[in-house]
């Protein structure tokens, strides 16, 4: 019988006690503003897909543009577009595949390795030229001291 008093007391509680319907953002906004942060950090190194040792120099940096092209020649002289290596010998070919005959063409950049000969690097950026490519960005690690 006393079991039946105190069941019937909580129910004449449960009215002072409103369920809460507020949800609390702040944790969101924590979560949200350290993932912001991790994004901002790793985009840079996300674009450097190819291992290259890169030469130093002391110009401004540029910014990145949405259809930007990038074409990599590592230490041993192969060629990457993005990512993908080209054949030996397929380079104009792959390269006419990025539109650069445009008028408004795509923005390439070239990485190129410090050890490779210069010859090298200008046969390169003539393919690059001959197929209508001619914005041309040469990319090098950022240096303090002058040469």
């Amino acid at each position: 019988m006393a079991m039946g008093v105190l069941h019937s007391t909580r129910r004449g509680r449960r009215s002072r006690r409103a369920p809460m319907a507020e949800i609390n953002v702040t944790p969101l906004v924590d979560v949200m503003l350290v993932l912001l942060i991790i994004f901002m950090v790793t985009a840079p190194l996300l674009t450097a897909g190819v291992p290259v040792d890169l030469p130093d120099s002391r110009a401004n940096a540029l910014p990145n543009e949405p259809d930007q092209v990038t074409v990599s020649i590592d230490g041993e002289g192969f060629i990457y577009i993005d990512d993908a290596v080209v054949e030996t010998g397929g380079f104009p070919q792959a390269i006419a595949q990025a539109g650069c005959n445009a008028a408004s063409g795509p923005v390439v950049t070239l990485r190129a390795d410090r050890s490779l000969d210069y010859g090298r690097v200008m046969v390169v950026i003539g393919e690059l030229n001959r197929a209508g490519c001619n914005q041309i960005s040469l990319v090098t690690n950022g240096s303090v001291n002058a040469p």
